[in-house]
């Protein structure tokens, strides 16, 4: 791998770890479902000019719609919710990773891939992982931010499943579909569940108006665009092992803007959770090879 394309992955997964610690900050000032719709919105609004409206072939439209559904409800709600409801924000970055081994268990239910032994045994460890951390005294009264992520993190590898039948569709008409078919359900679920928007945000802070652009700009178009561009040059497995880099990233930043340190439930079962991913990571690689 290039230097130059080796510090922008690296860039890339410090923008996906921030998105945490960030968010939360954004969810103590903006409910859940109003910071997902307000997120899109800003996706929206930047990607308007590239937009063409042309609608995809007809076998596509469902799987789009589906995708953006997935994405734009079942993802963005879940994770702020999960943020909102939590005193901590380590857990609920470890608890992301849960997309990788949902992503091959449905891979093998509906796209009949085949999973090893060894890649059951990380599977098998990164949920224990997970137990473990349930099992941490300080988020007892949490533990349902925990479930949600876990939910959160099962919508996330559902939505990577869908995409793979949208390859015939540009990056920009994908995200700009996505952004226009989740905005309105969006904002009708804020209104029907939290009140009306627009007294929920005025006056807005600018700590707020921070938080949705680095979620929507930052996080959404740079980051997942830089990932995109990176694929032009690397296979997808040259890649993915690097995502296990951003939820040490997200905890390292947890720790300064919030001084939240991880305990021993955190130590040990983040340690579990992250190193499964990453060896299932190299396992792919070794297969392709």
């Amino acid at each position: 791998m290039r230097t130059k394309h080796f510090f922008l992955i690296v860039f890339i997964m410090f923008c996906f770890g921030s998105a945490y610690p960030i968010g939360k900050i954004g969810t103590n000032n903006i409910p859940p479902i109003l910071f997902s719709s307000l997120r899109v919105l800003f996706i929206l609004i930047v990607m308007l000019p590239f937009f063409k409206f042309k609608l995809p072939k007809k076998n596509l439209i469902i799987p789009l719609l589906f995708f953006s559904l997935t994405m734009g409800i079942g993802v963005y709600v879940p994770l702020y919710f999960a943020l909102n409801i939590s005193s901590l924000v380590n857990p609920i970055i470890i608890g992301t990773q849960l997309t990788v081994p949902f992503g091959l268990i449905l891979g093998l239910i509906f796209l009949k891939e085949k999973i090893v032994l060894k890649k059951w045994i990380f599977i098998f460890f990164a949920f224990l992982g997970i137990i473990i951390i349930s099992y941490d005294p300080r988020i007892e009264k949490e533990l349902i931010a925990l479930i949600i992520i876990s939910l959160m993190a099962f919508f996330y590898a559902l939505s990577n499943m869908l995409s793979r039948s949208l390859k015939e569709i540009d990056t920009i008409t994908q995200i700009s579909w996505h952004s226009f078919i989740s905005i309105f359900p969006l904002f009708f679920m804020s209104y029907i569940f939290e009140g009306n928007p627009v007294e929920l945000l005025f006056p807005i802070s600018i700590s707020s108006i921070f938080t949705i652009i680095h979620a929507s700009i930052i996080v959404s178009i740079i980051g997942h665009g830089s990932m995109f561009y990176l694929y032009k040059f690397y296979p997808i497995q040259i890649i993915l092992p690097f995502y296990s880099l951003f939820p040490v990233f997200g905890i390292i930043l947890t720790f300064f803007i919030f001084l939240e340190l991880p305990n021993m439930f955190e130590y040990i079962g983040g340690i579990l959770v992250i190193a499964s991913i990453f060896f299932i990571h190299l396992e792919n690689l070794k297969n392709k090879n």
